[in-house]
C-alpha cells in the first residue's frame, strides 16, 4: 500500500519489500518514467541521486522504457490488469471495500496475491536460483529534514503542520520522512513517531494535531484554547466537539475553556478518552447539567489516605559516642 502517490520513499519501501519476499535481487530493475527514479528533463535523463544509490546497494542496473513506448512493458501491464480484476472480484465477494485499518486491507491484499502467485510458484522457483544474494540490511527508504520545534510545540513537514510532545519545544529535530509515517530524532535518539498526513484534495495545507502533545502546557493557560488556530482539530472526536459547543453555550467564556481543557487533561492522564466523552455527552442528551470540573477531578484524581509511618526516636547518647570517637573502640570490640 502506497500513501501519498509516487515518491522515492514509496518506491524504495515497495522495491525492497518485494526483493525480500523474492529472496534475492535480479541484475536489472526496469521502470517507466517514474520521477522518483529518473530526472525526466528534455535536455537530460538521468537517475535521481537516491534511486542511483538504492540500485548500487542491491547491485541493480537501472533501466527504463523509452518515452512514448508504453507497449514495451506489455507483459508487466498485463499482469497488473489481471491482478486488478482479481482484486475487484474479491472485493465484490467480500461485499464491502471498507476496512477498519490499513493493516486489515494489507492482509486482504496479501491473500489475493498469495492465491495468484500459486499459479506460477514452480516457474518462480526456477528463476529464483538466478537471483543475486541480498545485502545484510535494507537501504535508506526515507528522506531527511532538519527542523526546529516552535514554542507552540509544532513543526511543518511537506505543507502539513504536526504537533509533537511539549518536551521537544526549542529542540533541533531530524525528521525521517517515510511515505506513511514520520520519525523524529533528537541527536541519535528516536523521540516519537506519527502517521504521515497529506493535504486533502483541493487544499494546499493540512494539519495533524494530537491534544496529548499540548494538553499539559495548555493546562497552565486554558484561556488560550479559545483562540487556537487549530482548536477544532485539537478536540479528538466529534463527541468532544459537541461537548465544547454545549459548555461554551452554558458557561462563561473563561469557565468554558477551563472546563474543556480540564476534561481533556483527565481523559489523557487516566486513559479514558472514549468512556469519559460518551458519559458526559449522555448527560447532555438527557438534559442533565454537566458536572463541575472540581467534581470530575475529585472523582478521577481523588485524595488517597496518607500512610502512617511509625518513627523511632534516635537515642541521643549514640551521637555523644560518635563525637567523642568512641565508635573506634566499639568497632575494634566488634572485630575482636
Amino acid at each position: 500500500i502506497v500513501l501519498g502517490g509516487e515518491s522515492y520513499s514509496a518506491l524504495a519501501d515497495g522495491l525492497q519489500s518485494a526483493l525480500s519476499l523474492a529472496g534475492g535481487s535480479p541484475v536489472e530493475h526496469r521502470t517507466d518514467s517514474l520521477s522518483a527514479a529518473f530526472i525526466n528533463s528534455v535536455e537530460e535523463q538521468k537517475l535521481t541521486q537516491s534511486y542511483d544509490a538504492l540500485c548500487a546497494h542491491y547491485n541493480l542496473r537501472a533501466t527504463r522504457n523509452n518515452r512514448g513506448m508504453s507497449h514495451e512493458n506489455g507483459a508487466i501491464e498485463c499482469a497488473h490488469g489481471s491482478f486488478k480484476r482479481r482484486l475487484d472480484q474479491a472485493l465484490k465477494l467480500r461485499g464491502s471495500a471498507d476496512f477498519v485499518a490499513i493493516n486489515d486491507y494489507q492482509a486482504f491484499l496479501d491473500k489475493v496475491t498469495e492465491r495468484l502467485n500459486k499459479r506460477c510458484q514452480s516457474r518462480f522457483k526456477d528463476e529464483q536460483l538466478a537471483l543475486q544474494a541480498l545485502p545484510g540490511e535494507r537501504f535508506m527508504d526515507y528522506s531527511e529534514l532538519s527542523l526546529k520545534v516552535t514554542r507552540s510545540s509544532t513543526l511543518e513537514v511537506k505543507r502539513v503542520l504536526y504537533t509533537v510532545p511539549s518536551r521537544m519545544i526549542g529542540e533541533n529535530v531530524r525528521v525521517h520522512v517515510y511515505h506513511d509515517r514520520l520519525a523524529f530524532f533528537i541527536g541519535q535518539t528516536l523521540t516519537s513517531t506519527v502517521a504521515r498526513v497529506y493535504p486533502q484534495a483541493g487544499q494546499e495545507r493540512g494539519r495533524c494535531i494530537d491534544y496529548r502533545h499540548l494538553i499539559h502546557s495548555l493546562s497552565a493557560k486554558p484561556q488560550a484554547f479559545r483562540f487556537l488556530q487549530f482548536r477544532d482539530e485539537l478536540l479528538p472526536t466529534e463527541t468532544y466537539r459537541k461537548l465544547w459547543q454545549h459548555c461554551d453555550q452554558q458557561l462563561q467564556p473563561r469557565d468554558a475553556c477551563k472546563w474543556i481543557v480540564g476534561v481533556l487533561r483527565i481523559a489523557m492522564d487516566h486513559d479514558c478518552e472514549e468512556r469519559l466523552g460518551n458519559e458526559l455527552l449522555a448527560q447532555v442528551d438527557n438534559n442533565k447539567p454537566l458536572p463541575t470540573l472540581k467534581a470530575l477531578q475529585e472523582r478521577y484524581l481523588g485524595t488517597k489516605p496518607v500512610p502512617i509511618i511509625p518513627a523511632r526516636q534516635q537515642d541521643l547518647a549514640s551521637y555523644d559516642h560518635l563525637l567523642k570517637g568512641n565508635w573506634h573502640r566499639m568497632e575494634a570490640v566488634g572485630h575482636a
